[in-house]
């Protein structure tokens, strides 16, 4: 091998190693830049005002009371009476008057419904004519037919949950129920428990 060969062999081995090393001509052009796809608009919020357009008018009521809440009782209580609602500001509000009288007494009470049109949800006022004074709100909404509403209280110096379910809503019934949870919610006892019949009256219509 001459010295001319031995150099050109270098050379040759050189521009091997080179081209090896060099990515193809298409690898070093600049991968084009992927456009993001737009952001989903989230869906506009649910407007419920009209939800609790079915009680307007008068219902006959049927109540069942558990009578000691969170100790293991077994023992209910029963009523029946009456309620009258009436629509406030275009169905963004209303005003439930409720009476049932049974064995064990004579409840007498109140109910404030307001919609909050930012919120998209409903605070519910209870009062009761005992105290005469409006409870915490229960603040919540409806889906699918089905409302839930909760808030806090303290009872027998416990805080706990308080929740409200209403369901199975027709023309002419409605079913209501209040359940307390002293786990935080994990489970829930029902202490309370309305169904309602309505009294065909013409001077309480939706409004």
């Amino acid at each position: 091998m001459t010295g001319r060969k031995v150099t050109n062999y270098f050379a040759l081995a050189a521009a091997l190693t080179l081209s090896q090393s060099m990515p193809a001509a298409a690898d070093t052009a600049a991968a084009p830049k992927k456009v993001p796809a737009p952001a989903a608009k989230a869906p506009p919020a649910r407007d419920g005002q009209h939800d609790f357009d079915f009680e307007a008018g008068s219902w006959k009521i049927h109540l069942k009371q558990l009578q000691h809440p969170l100790t293991g009782s077994t023992s209910w209580i029963e009523f029946d009476g009456a309620s009258v609602t009436r629509h406030l500001w275009n169905g963004r509000a209303e005003i439930e008057e409720f009476e049932t009288a049974g064995a064990a007494g004579h409840i007498e009470g109140m109910t404030l419904r307001l919609y909050d049109p930012q919120a998209h949800q409903w605070s519910l006022f209870w009062a009761n004519s005992k105290d005469g004074k409006l409870d915490q709100p229960m603040v919540g909404e409806f889906k699918d037919g089905r409302g839930e509403f909760y808030q806090q209280e303290v009872i027998n110096g416990r805080t706990i949950f308080v929740r409200f379910i209403w369901s199975g809503i027709t023309p002419n019934s409605a079913h209501f129920e209040q359940s307390f949870s002293d786990d935080g919610g994990k489970s829930w006892e029902v202490n309370w428990i309305t169904d309602q019949t309505r009294v065909p009256d013409e001077t309480h219509k939706a409004g």
